[in-house]
């Protein structure tokens, strides 16, 4: 089953794309934006105003706190971009005037990018602040002097409290994607970090979505801020040129059902997402057997394994980016023609920020999900919170007509790609760039500490196997843990026991060799003194 809602294409789109109804929006020179932020949204393809921007600019370019939403993909960035380029102090002096505080490294990248591209007439320095890369070049960055800090809070947190990030002098604060910072337990980083910045500022929170805990927020931490909605609740969750399929799925048959709708007509970019890391790296290990061009992104993979992926997913390297919902909020990629929920989201925040990764900017998009038999309940919940009147998802396997029909998939094709259709450069055609965050300053155990802390570690390591060894030995309830647990048991007991005699052997030849070397030295001293 599916809902399909129709609205107007912005002005700001794609020439090949349909004409737009309406060319009275406005555009960012309309609202004295200076010249030089024009001219480089221009050169991007930025000229009229989004919803959410004709709302915010002219009281955000006033000074004035604001608490903004609209749904992912509708510019919330340039919302408040614009204005803090448009009221920085230039030249500064190398203290940072304006702080972004974003949950997640792929937001934080993605944020950068387009403040950078925005003020670049302006010589606006601008650095990322994030977790999982070397502190060296970030603290040579803000020694060097920035005007703009765009950060995730950890990372910020750290440096600020050693002191190598500065926020006396910030006139300027974001807190963007606030109801996912809430979620990822970042509220008490936060409000050490708004400690630490002056309280004459400008505060500006933007969120898809405005829980309560977001609006106390709010009350709390700014000061008669505007609360503006640049849509409707219901617009913002069934996105407009969307269209939304739901399918009950089983279990073992969603690889195929998954590789056969990536199968259909007019696909490009898509993603895949699922509630758990082991499944996202399990389907992305699936797909590229079936010859998809498809990586992951997960809490598991490195720093440099996750940017690897997301550089190969925008360079069209790979077509298929099977992602966790925390990887969703730094992804901004406008040609994401379909979204399939691998596994049926958590909640109805969940499923929004999910499909927002298509149908951006008046473009259309596909979003496909697949809810097992136990998730039925929960997918319910969804379509109730959002009204979107599919309670009951139609029962659909790989080989549905229906499935076929909806997705326009040709009736012949199976779920491997062939050879000939195989013509994307793949994961491996991306290079990964080799991170070294163990020699880092920033280290909170310091130098030497590290030395000692590794040799200590490793003690720690061998004695607390022991500890669990024993502890799993002792055990009286009769439960036998997992195959590999009752492999990694036995061996460690084997070894434990060998090592144990081995010692004994080894006192025991010390004694033995320790009393002949006595009873020798013994022996020369009579020699010596006869």
């Amino acid at each position: 089953m599916q809902t399909t809602t129709e609205d107007t294409r912005h002005p700001q789109q794609d020439a090949n794309d349909p004409p737009a109804v309406s060319t009275a929006e406005p555009t960012f020179a309309d609202f004295g934006v200076r010249p030089e932020i024009v001219s480089a949204l221009e050169t991007a393809g930025l000229t009229h105003t989004f919803a959410i921007q004709k709302l915010t600019l002219p009281l955000a370019m006033a000074g004035e706190d604001l608490i903004g939403q609209a749904r992912t993909g509708m510019g919330k960035t340039h919302s408040f971009g614009v204005p803090l380029l448009h009221r920085l102090q230039l030249p500064g002096d190398g203290t940072p005037q304006v702080l972004v505080v974003v949950p997640t490294r792929e937001l934080c990248q993605q944020v950068t990018e387009d403040i950078t591209e925005a003020g670049k007439h302006l010589g606006v320095r601008t650095t990322a602040i994030y977790g999982g890369r070397p502190y060296e070049p970030q603290i040579e960055a803000l020694r060097a002097g920035v005007d703009v800090v765009i950060g995730t809070p950890g990372r910020l947190l750290d440096l600020a409290e050693r002191r190598h990030l500065v926020l006396g002098k910030v006139a300027g604060l974001v807190l963007d994607e606030a109801d996912e910072m809430l979620d990822l337990g970042f509220l008490p980083d936060i409000e050490r970090i708004l400690g630490m910045v002056p309280e004459q500022r400008q505060t500006m929170l933007f969120s898809a979505t405005m829980p309560d805990a977001i609006l106390d927020l709010g009350r709390t931490f700014l000061t008669q801020p505007t609360h503006i909605r640049a849509e409707d609740t219901m617009s913002a969750a069934v996105h407009e040129r969307t269209t939304q399929h739901v399918y009950r799925a089983h279990a073992l048959d969603k690889p195929e059902l998954v590789a056969r709708a990536l199968r259909g007509r007019g696909r490009g970019l898509t993603m895949i997402f699922s509630r758990t890391k082991r499944t996202a790296q399990k389907t992305a290990s699936d797909l590229s057997e079936r010859g998809f061009a498809a990586a992951s992104v997960h809490g598991d993979l490195g720093q440099g394994a996750r940017e690897k992926a997301l550089r190969a997913f925008r360079t069209g390297k790979i077509d298929v980016l099977v992602a966790t919902d925390v990887a969703a909020r730094g992804i901004d990629v406008d040609d994401v023609t379909h979204v399939i929920n691998y596994q049926c989201p958590e909640d109805e925040k969940t499923y929004i920020h999910r499909i927002g990764r298509t149908g951006r900017a008046g473009k259309t998009g596909i979003a496909v999900t697949l809810v097992d038999w136990d998730e039925l309940h929960r997918w319910k919940a969804i379509s109730d919170a959002l009204e979107l009147g599919i309670p009951e998802p139609t029962e659909t396997y790989s080989t549905s007509q229906h499935l076929y029909d909806d997705l326009d998939i040709p009736s012949e094709v199976t779920g491997r790609l062939p050879l000939a259709d195989r013509d994307r450069a793949g994961i491996d055609a991306e290079p990964e760039e080799k991170l070294d965050t163990n020699r880092s300053r920033g280290d909170r155990s310091g130098g030497r500490s590290r030395s000692r802390g590794g040799r200590s570690r490793s003690r720690t390591r061998g004695s607390g196997q022991a500890r669990k060894v024993a502890a799993t030995a002792t055990s009286s309830d009769g439960s036998a843990g997992n195959a590999d647990e009752g492999v990694n048991e036995s061996t460690a007991t084997g070894s434990g026991g060998a090592g144990s005699s081995g010692n004994g052997r080894r006192r025991r030849r010390r004694r033995r060799s320790g009393s002949s070397s006595s009873a020798a030295n013994t022996s020369n001293t009579t020699s010596t003194s006869d």
